[in-house]
């Protein structure tokens, strides 16, 4: 796809667009003196045209099966505005679905509208939804810090807690608002719980006070209207709080994750507003102004749940109106979410669930659900360090238990009466009244400890092998070494280098049947288990690099630095990861990675110019002996690999142990026996 303007662009987006890895394109300038020029940056971070690369790309066969999104991209990208990239990625998505657009937005500018054209174009041949989906995750991703989007699965989880908590909707008409609706990731989630409840006809109501992620929730929704003849759509830009453009109307259910910490929010004007039924929220209380914002839409009967940061669970300026609210019979749930779960990443949000009164139905009598889900364990290496399947079991189990009154909650949930929780704080936060367990045999102490002894056993074992090395007299001189570059070139190891998979490809979850695990440098510095796959497909259309069973594995950079030899099923390699496969007869595979992952080698071999800084793998050191000696080597290796499995098991081991002990005696569940 031709693009006449000088759109620039960096190594980075060359090789997302060529579908390869960074350093691939690094070698490419390197080697071709056709590659294009840079046109400005500088030589730690050039910029080169995109129609020049596009058509060096294209000449010598580079651009293989990756679509021509990558290359539309960073011509939205070069506006550098951030509302009018996304107000021209709105555009092309209105006109993507034939509607009759008989003028442009009037706040883009030429150039934005030519880019327009060329992606209502592109849509057409390569997909409309999927085209859209493509720009509007590029634009969240490149304003990450300035626009605040609820995840995916997060949205799901809001969605599926409100309709869990509604009388069955098959048949019957069903009205959502999202008062702070960014780019409509909560009504997205909401439509397609609706249509699973059986909810006809949908109508979503939306409203931002930012006009681009407004104009993109407007399209975006538009998308899921047309896929579905029952569902309406109405987003608009305005402030829900000052003049709310759907202040006639009401909802059945109402899903926000509205800003945080606002202090020009409309306090003075506002003050004698009738929403404020459950008192003045004060100038601190933002997010409690939202609170009942949201409860003045609700229908009787209707639901809501909100993201809320876990110090308006507690504040001392808000304790009134949480003391009216439990009053009222209107907070049915506090849970709280693991870290990560949403921005801000370190915090442990919660979710507010509210029901509005019905005259036909009594105020629960079973008080408040409060459920901690902060510090439940997490699958380890798993980069976002939440498990979203195991959440929304534990939080559906909670309050399906919670319904039904007299069951009984799962560990880390607990019923509260309301007058308990009417004390001087009205303190909300779930992890200050609920146990982690309920019963003192749930601390296992009898596995925990058995398992302690075998490690120390194994410790023990694996140090006194360890313990019978001797060190070298000094006289000896340095024992020979060579590296893995010498290596390679005589043949007794085949080097490759792993490479970043093309976005879109990288799947999460429950792996199929033909996928492949990928293993990361982030999944390294995470835990060490991969936490994405590929399918295998994929793997093998782009000759991706796969570790078998017996390969040595090294990570080429310092922060993540090490060594082993390969022995799971066959892994896919990211990027800065390296395959190492030895001739049996020459080397042996544990001999080479104990050499290999020695901290020092590490740092002589690496750039010391960040923890960032790559290791160059074929400046690695390894000893110069026989291969008989090096089978002797390859068992001390062994022990010391053990030592340190053993070493890292006992250590988490012994914190779990202090941990239990120290709650269990605490909290009266363990006793001292006479």
């Amino acid at each position: 796809m031709p693009t006449p303007r000088a759109v620039p662009v960096t190594l980075a987006e060359i090789a997302r667009i060529a579908g390869v890895g960074r350093a691939a394109v690094s070698n490419w300038r390197r080697r071709h003196d056709s590659f294009p020029d840079r046109i400005g940056g500088t030589d730690a971070g050039p910029l080169f045209s995109l129609a020049e690369v596009e058509k060096w790309l294209r000449e010598n066969g580079k651009l293989k099966d990756v679509g021509d999104r990558e290359l539309l991209w960073p011509g939205f990208e070069a506006l550098g505005s951030r509302d009018e990239t996304g107000l021209a990625i709105a555009e092309a998505g209105r006109r993507m679905l034939g509607k009759r657009v008989r003028s442009f937005d009037p706040r883009l500018s030429d150039e934005a509208r030519e880019l327009v054209g060329e992606a209502v174009a592109l849509g057409r041949r390569e997909g409309t939804r999927d085209t859209f989906e493509f720009l509007l995750q590029r634009w969240l991703d490149a304003h990450v810090r300035q626009v605040s989007a609820s995840p995916r699965p997060l949205a799901a989880l809001m969605a599926r807690i409100a309709f869990t908590t509604l009388p069955p909707r098959a048949g019957a008409p069903l009205t959502v608002l999202d008062p702070a609706c960014g780019a409509g990731h909560l009504l997205e989630a909401a439509a397609h719980a609706a249509t699973a409840a059986g909810a006809d006809p949908i109508t979503l109501l939306g409203c931002d006070n930012d006009p681009a992620p407004a104009a993109l929730a407007a399209a975006r929704l538009a998308f899921t209207a047309n896929e579905a003849d029952a569902v309406t759509v109405d987003v608009r830009e305005g402030d829900s709080l000052r003049a709310d453009p759907h202040a006639r109307a009401t909802a059945d259910v109402v899903l926000c994750n509205p800003p945080f910490n606002e202090r020009d929010w409309g306090y003075e004007e506002l003050s004698t507003d009738p929403r404020w039924v459950h008192g003045l929220p004060p100038r601190t209380e933002s997010e409690l102004a939202w609170v009942q914002h949201v409860l003045a839409r609700l229908r009787p009967g209707g639901t809501a749940v909100l993201l809320l940061p876990p110090a308006v669970a507690s504040r001392k300026a808000g304790r009134r109106i949480r003391g009216a609210l439990l009053r009222a019979g209107l907070l049915r749930a506090v849970i709280a979410l693991p870290p990560g779960s949403a921005q801000p990443h370190s915090v442990s949000l919660h979710l507010w669930v509210l029901r509005a009164p019905d005259g036909a139905e009594p105020v629960r009598a079973s008080g408040v659900l409060l459920a901690d889900a902060s510090d439940r364990p997490q699958p380890a290496g798993r980069e976002s360090g939440v498990d979203w399947e195991a959440l929304g079991d534990f939080v559906h189990s909670a309050i399906a238990a919670y319904d039904r009154d007299e069951a009984e909650l799962p560990d880390g949930a607990r019923r509260m009466a309301v007058i308990d929780l009417l004390d001087e704080e009205v303190d909300l936060t779930p992890g200050r009244h609920v146990t982690p367990a309920s019963e003192g045999e749930e601390l296992r102490l009898d596995d925990a400890w058995r398992e302690f002894t075998e490690t120390v056993t194994g410790l023990r074992t694996a140090g006194r092998a360890l313990a019978a090395l001797k060190p070298v007299d000094a006289d000896g001189g340095r024992r020979p070494t060579t590296t893995v570059g010498e290596l390679a070139r005589a043949g007794a190891l085949t080097l490759r280098g792993g490479q970043q998979p093309p976005d879109g490809t990288v799947m999460s979850g429950d792996m199929a049947d033909d996928g492949v695990p990928l293993l990361t440098v982030a999944d390294l510095v995470q835990g060490g288990d991969p936490t994405g796959w590929l399918r295998r497909a994929e793997v093998a259309d782009r000759r991706m690099l796969v570790a078998e069973p017996g390969d040595i594995v090294v990570a080429g950079v310092i922060r993540a630095f090490t060594a082993w030899v390969h022995q799971g099923p066959p892994t896919v390699l990211g990027a800065q990861l390296y395959s190492l496969r030895v001739d049996p007869e020459k080397l042996d595979a544990w001999f080479l990675a104990g050499c290999l992952r020695a901290p020092s080698n590490g740092r002589q071999a690496g750039t010391h110019a960040s923890s960032a800084s790559r290791v160059d793998v074929r400046r690695l050191q390894v000893l110069h002996l026989p291969l008989a000696e090096q089978r002797r080597h390859s068992e001390a290796f062994r022990q010391l690999t053990a030592f340190e499995e053993f070493r890292a098991r006992l250590d988490d081991l012994g914190s779990r142990l202090v941990r239990d002990l120290s709650d269990g005696l605490a909290t009266g569940r363990l006793t001292v026996e006479r």
